[in-house]
């Protein structure tokens, strides 16, 4: 079976769902596929940063996302000695939602989907896998995919691959990204509390050992980092031996829950970037263009940031039928500035940071900073605006708000 649309986007992520509802509502018509069942996956990127809120606020979206339950991140301290001392304030952003919104990112891809079903234009198939590219001569010409129904054929003008690190889209393509090297893998995990409340980052380090509190509603989700290649190393200890170490680290959280390995997913961490994003008739964006590090949590806010420069430049083109390498090639100038900075910023702090203290360092910030910080509280604002808006944000074309 051999059917058409405008454009095909591959993987009903972030980044796949936003561009898709923008390109909808300025008139192209959008097939999502999405090769799962639905969007419940655990441990994925639940950030929803100041600067999607503006974007989730120019769509007419902010009063549904409002209804979602979340928790915020305003900042983030880290103790200098006996001082507390706040790396990262949100709440100095000049943004309309001053704070990282924590929410599960199936109930934010949900209530996108709920979005799409409105707009004529915008069709998502879910339980869909795309398996393969169609080709004339050259250039790409839609996508194959194996479907409830069978194998089947979307041809498009356009394909963007948005089907993350381990895209088909962008394999079938020949695209090879240049790998960075990453001193770490994460192990994610949830421990219980009971405050409610907002609350800030809470870093922890020991000897060998790095990890993150992120505050969630009725929960801690744990970023546990360990070193590259560690995995089955550190498991054949025996998860008692894994819990007496976070009793060091964390002695105020409830570790009964945390009853097996089961529990503890491990993230591979990759950092990488395409030196081309395209072909002739598709678009990689997101990770499947630029796997992020997890460090500083930016990777979903520039995914989406992308998507939405993606839709921005590309949907007149689209519109007459007329998409040219020439337009895809506007869309990685775009970004690329952003993504080579954050990418960047990502190295250093793995490389003065994560990298040492998972090598048996003891990381102890200069006294200096807590002086520093203290004296200039407005530099809490850089790393905030590094996080939380980006560089280059961008913003929904008229055409598409509500």
């Amino acid at each position: 079976m051999t059917e058409k649309t405008t454009c095909v986007i591959v993987g009903g992520g972030p980044a796949g769902m936003m561009a898709g509802l923008i390109l909808a509502r300025s008139g192209v018509d959008v097939t999502v596929l999405e090769k799962h069942a639905d969007f419940l996956r655990d441990f994925r990127g639940d950030t929803v940063h100041p600067s999607t809120m503006r974007l989730l606020d120019e769509m007419g979206l902010l009063e549904t996302f409002d209804k979602l339950e979340y928790s915020k991140v305003e900042t983030m301290t880290l103790p200098v000695g006996e001082v507390p001392v706040t790396l990262v304030d949100f709440r100095r952003l000049r943004q309309p939602h001053p704070f990282v919104a924590m929410v599960p990112q199936w109930d934010f891809l949900d209530m996108l989907a709920d979005a799409g079903k409105t707009e004529p234009h915008f069709t998502l198939r879910m339980r869909t896998e795309v398996t393969g590219l169609l080709r004339d001569g050259e250039k790409i010409v839609g996508v194959r995919y194996i479907g409830p129904d069978g194998d089947g054929e979307l041809r498009a003008d356009l394909t963007i691959a948005c089907d993350g690190r381990t895209s088909t889209a962008r394999r079938e393509a020949g695209l090879v990204a240049r790998q960075y090297p990453v001193p770490f893998d994460v192990w994610w995990f949830r421990v219980p509390r009971s405050a409610d409340g907002q609350y800030s980052l809470i870093p922890r380090t020991a000897p060998g050992r790095a990890l993150i509190m992120i505050p969630r509603v009725g929960y801690y989700q744990i970023a546990f980092m360990i070193p590259k290649g560690a995995d089955g190393q550190l498991r054949s200890r025996g998860l008692g031996a894994f819990k007496d170490e976070l009793a060091q680290m964390i002695p105020e959280a409830d570790l009964e829950g945390l009853a097996s390995w089961d529990d503890v997913k491990m993230l591979n961490v990759e950092l990488n970037r395409l030196p081309t994003w395209y072909r002739d008739g598709l678009l990689c964006i997101g990770d499947a263009a630029h796997a992020m590090s997890p460090a500083g949590g930016v990777g979903i806010n520039v995914a989406i940031q992308d998507a939405v420069a993606a839709a921005r430049l590309l949907y007149r083109p689209l519109l007459a039928r007329s998409v040219t390498t020439a337009d895809l090639a506007k869309v990685q100038r775009r970004r690329t500035l952003p993504v080579v900075i954050t990418q960047a910023f990502q190295r250093i702090m793995q490389k003065q940071m994560l990298g040492p203290a998972l090598s048996g360092r003891q990381i102890t910030p200069s006294p200096i900073l807590a002086t520093v910080f203290e004296r200039f509280p407005r530099l809490s604002t850089v790393p905030a605006y590094l996080v939380g808006t980006g560089l280059r944000p961008e913003h929904i074309p008229p055409v598409a708000r509500r």
